[in-house]
């Protein structure tokens, strides 16, 4: 039955930046469809643990800072230990910066660029590793952003990381296919979390976003669940590569 192609029971997922917002998001959506969850954030997130232990899935929590590159490796082995495999990585850790290109900071340019790039290919590459001495594919799942397909305006880090994420997901699709392992990526569009509050509390601006969005609302973190389980399963098995827009339609109009 197809419904059984969305069926993720037994399946280890390791989710990134998972305490809140869009990460919380997935990971209850993955623990829904059967995933037991290895959270990777800076702190514990006690929320998102008590949630998906609810649901009857096993949860660990890794605390890691994902900027710094040496300790990636270990975040899978400690997944391994502790879960015994890894099935699954969502790649949703990342960061931004704001400020005019004229006057933007190297240091500014490193943050963004160490946590929303950098990471996600050497922790994708230990996965990957992981996948194959398994002997059994997996799935990969990175973040994008509108700002994989437009340019934006006063955050040239954050665009040139999210434009990467989505050439970074075409290269990897192209190299493990042949290992049964999927690499795509989601782009959620203008979405209803803490990051976007000062956004949807200016009237002005928030009437002028919405105008843009055939949809005529902002997304939820729930809008992305339905989208990350069906990349996490089988049912996803020949999409390789491809950056799955979540917007409402913005990039439509």
């Amino acid at each position: 039955m197809i419904l059984d192609a969305f069926n993720l029971t037994g399946k280890v997922a390791i989710v990134t930046g998972c305490d809140t917002g869009l990460g919380q998001g997935m990971a209850l959506g993955l623990a829904q469809a059967g995933c037991d969850i290895v959270s990777v954030n800076r702190k514990i997130p006690h929320e998102t643990a008590q949630q998906v232990s609810a649901l009857g899935r096993r949860f660990t929590a890794i605390q890691a800072d994902l900027s710094r590159q040496e300790g990636l490796a270990e975040i899978v082995s400690e997944a391994v230990e502790r879960m015994g495999r890894v099935d699954i990585l969502v790649n949703n850790a990342g960061t931004i910066r704001r400020q005019d290109a004229l006057d933007f900071t190297e240091k500014d340019w490193d943050d963004v660029m160490n946590l929303n790039l950098k990471s996600v290919f050497f922790l994708s590459q230990a996965v990957a590793r992981q996948f194959i001495a398994q002997g059994s594919g997996g799935k990969i799942i990175n973040i994008a952003s509108m700002l994989s397909f437009q340019g934006g305006i006063r955050v040239p880090s954050y665009t040139a990381s999210k434009s990467g994420v989505l050439g970074l997901t075409r290269l990897l699709a192209n190299e493990w296919a042949s290992h049964a392992i999927n690499v795509n990526a989601i782009a959620p569009g203008y979405m209803a979390t803490n990051n976007t509050q000062a956004l949807r509390e200016d009237a002005a601006r928030n009437q002028e976003i919405l105008e843009r969005i055939p949809a005529g609302r902002w997304g939820e973190p729930a809008d992305l669940q339905g989208p990350v389980v069906f990349l996490a399963s089988d049912a996803s098995a020949y999409i390789n590569g491809y950056t799955l827009a979540v917007d409402g339609g913005w990039l439509a109009r």
